[in-house]
């Protein structure tokens, strides 16, 4: 059964995983690849490695954190969430911001240890904030490193502030790469992206399949989730609430996000990949696991054959 073959983590599901994701990635953009000529074609291969990359940095972050157990079940969702929205395969920006952000929930999550706090917190903030130059709306995600500085380390004042230096530092940097290159000032208008509310997209049977599969997923995962909460250790309890928070922040991205087209919805795979695992973990009833899993992974092929 395909519960059972994901209940693993070994090499051969990773390589089942990277491949599944390769070929709806080649399917999203290759029109436009056969337009755009070599260095477009070079340029994406680029942005594929990012992905499989996020892909792998989800799995060390879930295992390393206790986050799940070892199994390839987060890998495979992630990467059939990615799969349902091609323009989300086709937005390089989000796909990098979210690989930055997933970069920063590592050291977020570090912090438990209580070691290297201030370097971990100055590390968390600086990715965001480089995320947040790509995909603007990224930045709400210093929520996660104020939170995460609240249930750790919040009684040291100045663990408050490093954020803050974080980003004077970023800003510096940027700045004078922005003179070098194009002599003058990067500003506000240059980060600066308005939200847009218009839905109206998500009328298109493409993006309202999907994401209400998506959104059903989330609360009925999340009863268990919580669940899973109460039973954790004190240490992974406050791990598994940045998820949690991870994917209220992700949801809020979207909401404001420029660009209505699902792209948006890129940050919410990785938070919710892990809340579904640990579902599976949890719940006694295989065969609806089973026919989860299978209607997540043929989905994709079911919107990329009749829509």
């Amino acid at each position: 059964m395909l519960t059972s073959f994901f209940s693993k983590s070994r090499p051969i599901t990773f390589v089942i995983v990277a491949l599944y994701i390769s070929v709806f990635f080649v399917i999203a953009n290759f029109s436009e690849a056969l337009e755009s000529g070599f260095l477009f074609s070079l340029r994406k291969l680029g942005v594929l490695a990012l992905l499989l990359l996020s892909v792998f940095l989800l799995n060390f972050v879930s295992k390393r954190n206790e986050l799940t157990t070892r199994n390839a079940y987060k890998t495979i969702l992630f990467a059939a969430f990615a799969c349902m929205f091609l323009a989300a395969l086709q937005n390089d920006a989000a796909i990098l911001a979210n690989l930055l952000v997933l970069l920063a929930l590592r050291r977020i999550i570090s912090l438990r240890s209580q070691r290297d706090t201030v370097q971990k917190i100055f590390d968390a903030t600086f990715w965001i904030g480089i995320a947040s130059i790509f995909y603007f709306w990224s930045i709400l995600f210093l929520f996660l490193v104020y939170f995460g500085i609240l249930v750790h380390e919040g009684y040291r004042f100045k663990n408050w502030l490093v954020p803050i230096v974080a980003f004077l530092v970023l800003f510096s940097i940027v700045t004078s790469l922005d003179l070098l290159i194009t002599d003058s000032f990067f500003t506000f208008s240059d980060w600066f992206v308005a939200a847009n509310f218009d839905f109206s997209l998500y009328r298109e049977p493409v993006i309202l399949i999907p994401l209400a599969l998506l959104l059903a997923l989330t609360v009925w995962a999340s009863f268990f989730y919580l669940g899973v909460i109460q039973k954790a250790s004190a240490n992974t309890k406050t791990s598994l609430f940045i998820i949690l928070l991870f994917i209220l922040l992700s949801m809020t991205v979207a909401v404001f996000a420029p660009t209505k087209n699902s792209s948006e919805l890129i940050f919410f795979f990785a938070p919710l990949a892990i809340i579904v695992t640990n579902y599976f973990q949890v719940s006694d009833d295989k065969w609806f696991r089973e026919i989860i899993l299978w209607l997540v992974l043929l989905l994709p092929f079911i919107l990329m054959l009749f829509f």
